[in-house]
């Protein structure tokens, strides 16, 4: 009682002191004293509930656990189909452009290099695809956002 300061605590530790002792009943050594055997399972036994409760959230009415979600993984993966069929709709060469720039990130200059044209014709390759991206991938028969892109989306945007 004096280690938990609670009496279902205290029982439930002396419960399982004593189930301890008797597992463990071939450890002990006769001649000595029992008791401090026992009393050194039972602070054993307190150390260790002690160090597990203090890693354990108390949530008794379950109100913690309700706040704790994450976001379905469907998602991600029906955004990602839309985003590869988004990209096979654009020009071979705004594609590459954008791949390039976007995806693999490479400079322009690299990329120019890469595609044996000019800096400019690359950059303008990639405004281009990321315009038409935006549209293929946000479209509204007003022509408005109907969402916002997630962030792996926005950052080839």
């Amino acid at each position: 009682m004096s280690l938990t300061g609670n009496a279902d605590r205290a029982d439930d530790l002396v419960q399982g002191t004593l189930m301890r002792a008797i597992a463990n009943i071939d450890t002990f050594q006769p001649g000595t004293n029992m008791l401090a055997w026992l009393f050194t399972i039972l602070r054993n036994l307190f150390r260790s509930e002690f160090r597990k409760r203090r890693r354990e959230v108390e949530d008794a009415d379950g109100s913690y656990a309700d706040s704790l979600t994450s976001a379905p993984q469907q998602h991600g993966r029906l955004e990602f189909n839309e985003l590869f069929a988004a990209l096979a709709k654009l020009p071979l060469v705004q594609r590459e452009a954008l791949l390039l720039v976007g995806a693999s990130g490479f400079s322009y200059d690299e990329a120019a290099a890469i595609c044996g044209i000019a800096v400019g014709t690359i950059k303008s390759r990639a405004n281009r695809a990321r315009t038409m991206l935006a549209q293929l991938l946000m479209p509204d028969s007003t022509g408005e956002r109907v969402r916002t892109p997630r962030p792996s989306v926005r950052e080839v945007l």
